[in-house]
């Protein structure tokens, strides 16, 4: 039973049967002392654990999320199911990542995969971004085809399981689908197309053209280097009627829907560092480390609860670090002490990276008057390239205003503004530009909900063991301190065993089912108790012949009821433990 255990919790863990076996042989010291192979632990596997039928699947999908719910009223779901009753649209989100919406639920991105179940379903993950810069899961789906009214059901769904709050940005692939959707249930918020995946298309879509290499490298530079969005339409344009490409459909559709992918129109939104669905393919990433085209559905919220209990603990790990570590300043500047006060280690870095910046920028005066000075700063990137930026600064308000928007789009001050508010000799930034976003002093709620986690349904016997188990680790810790500690233990076992030998040996023929035994198989097994015809009055007493019918008409398999067994054996165990201390206080 300890091998099928560790079998059990090494798959659901993503350990490779291999590595499996191979800690068996470590542990026996060899092959030869196994007596199974790794082919038998696969074998186990395919057979006990992954066993799962499709009629049962759907059936412990759902028992999964009745259990989280009991556990938690918090935890969220919605089914959408088809007439034959499976499951057409579903979604779930469990309690801690519904209250991280209401600090992180500002920026989202949302993208969908499909190799994670035996039914094609296509999952599709919500992701934030918490204080750390660290991807943040607020919601998973199910869905059976990408079609815009199952896209509106679950955006409709996922708003009314986070409050009715939109959020201010969203962020997807290219998909006609999506953005019908997101138009008609967020019109507010913010869509951005995911760049990465459109600039990837350019190869396959422009290579039938003779200079494809210089398009591609040309139409780069249009869509990255373009600082304003008077000079990315003329640049576009050039680019057009350079290369021939003005009857291009896929540009011309490009050019159309710029104001959602192309850069310069969005970056003056807050971003949170996103132009790419990458956060939420990372997620799936995580899950194709242990899940297949044919894992059933409970395999998968199974992989689905250790990736947010993975996250939860990410997430602890940093907050400790901020809280019991520092990250040195790089200059002297008092500007640079604020921000490591108050920012996460991760943020801090990136404020740290625009001090350095500092260094290959020179600052020039000019125009000034009445509190309001503009400047000039010429920032080297290259050897052959001086790009140029006009930064103003308000000493009334104490505001910087620059056209580079790493501000707006990061919520991190850039080194061009950095630098003015150095020539200006400012001591420290207004608290404006101080995000309580990414602040480590913020005492967030959320860090007191655990994150949702399915406790394995073992059978009554599989628990007992591991209890037995887990009680019996500290006993053997103890006693395996000396010699004589050891051998009181071994003559507690063999004490204890005999016991249970001898209680066994009584019940022999008999069996019993408790309410912690009781399951359906159980069940099935019982009948009834032969029926016995009698004559005249019942005597009081049964006779010694009923008695013996009655027992063998009713043997059945054994089990073992270990309830009083182990009160006996620990009983027995800690008479010799106190036996023990007894003897060497005499010594």
């Amino acid at each position: 039973m300890s091998i099928r255990r560790t079998i059990e919790n090494n798959e659901e863990a993503g350990i490779r049967p291999s590595k499996t076996y191979q800690s068996f042989v470590a542990a026996t010291g060899g092959h030869r002392e196994l007596n199974f192979i790794e082919k038998d632990v696969r074998n186990y596997i395919t057979r006990e654990v992954r066993n799962v039928s499709e009629q049962e699947d759907a059936k412990e999908f759902g028992k999964y999320l009745l259990r989280m719910k009991e556990k938690n009223q918090n935890f969220f779901f919605e089914l959408e199911l088809e007439e034959d009753q499976s499951i057409k649209l579903a979604f779930w989100a469990d309690a801690r990542s519904r209250a991280v919406f209401e600090y992180f639920g500002d920026v989202i991105s949302f993208d969908t995969t499909y190799n994670t179940n035996r039914y094609n379903l296509v999952c599709g993950s919500f992701v934030g971004v918490n204080h750390h810069g660290q991807s943040t899961l607020l919601g998973c789906s199910l869905m059976k085809k990408e079609e815009i009214e199952s896209f509106k059901w679950l955006f409709q769904c996922w708003l009314r399981c986070m409050g009715g709050n939109a959020p201010k940005e969203f962020l997807t692939d290219q998909c006609a689908s999506m953005k019908r959707a997101l138009e008609a249930c967020m019109p507010t918020t913010i869509h951005r197309w995911c760049i990465w995946h459109i600039m990837k298309k350019i190869p396959s879509k422009l290579n039938g053209y003779k200079r494809h290499a210089d398009i591609e490298q040309e139409m780069s530079q249009v869509v990255w280097n373009s600082h304003s969005k008077d000079s990315f339409d003329r640049n576009w344009n050039d680019f057009l009627l350079n290369f021939g490409l003005v009857d291009n459909k896929w540009l011309s559709d490009l050019y159309e829907d710029r104001h959602i992918w192309v850069p310069i129109y969005l970056d003056h939104h807050f971003w949170a560092r996103m132009r790419s669905t990458q956060r939420s393919e990372s997620m799936h990433s995580f899950f194709n480390k242990f899940i297949t085209r044919n894992s059933s559905l409970i395999q998968f919220v199974k992989q689905y609860d250790n990736c947010l209990g993975s996250r939860e603990q990410a997430e602890k790990e940093s907050d400790a670090a901020d809280f019991h570590t520092v990250i040195p300043c790089a200059t002297k500047s008092s500007i640079e002490a604020q921000f490591q006060d108050v920012y996460t280690h991760q943020k801090f870095r990136e404020v740290q990276a625009q001090f350095r910046g500092k260094a290959n920028c020179i600052t020039r005066l000019t125009n000034s008057a009445l509190g309001y000075s503009v400047y000039e700063v010429g920032e080297q990137v290259s050897s052959s390239i001086f790009n140029k930026f006009v930064v103003t600064y308000d000493s009334v308000a104490a505001e910087v205003k620059w056209q580079f928007l790493l501000f707006e789009s990061r919520w991190i001050l850039c080194r061009h503004a950095l630098n003015v508010l150095s020539f200006e000799q400012v001591s420290q930034v207004s608290p404006r530009y101080i995000l309580e976003r990414w602040s480590k002093k913020v005492k967030r709620r959320y860090t007191h909900i655990k994150s949702s986690h399915d406790e394995p349904l073992l059978e009554p016997r599989s628990k007992r063991f591991d209890q037995l188990v887990f009680h019996s680790q500290n006993i053997c810790e103890f006693a395996s301190e000396s010699e004589e500690l050891t051998a009181i233990l071994h003559r507690a076992y063999d004490n204890v065993m005999a016991e249970m030998e001898s209680l066994k040996a009584k019940r022999k023929g008999t069996s019993s089912l408790s309410h912690e035994d009781t399951n359906l198989e159980s069940v099935n097994e019982l009948q009834s108790p032969p029926r016995i015809r009698t004559r005249g009055r019942p005597k009081n007493r049964l006779g010694l012949k009923l008695d013996k019918q009655i027992a063998n008409a009713t043997k059945k398999k054994k089990t073992k009821v270990l309830s009083e067994v182990k009160v006996m054996f620990f009983k027995f165990v800690v008479i010799e433990f106190i036996f023990l201390v007894n003897s060497l206080a005499n010594m």
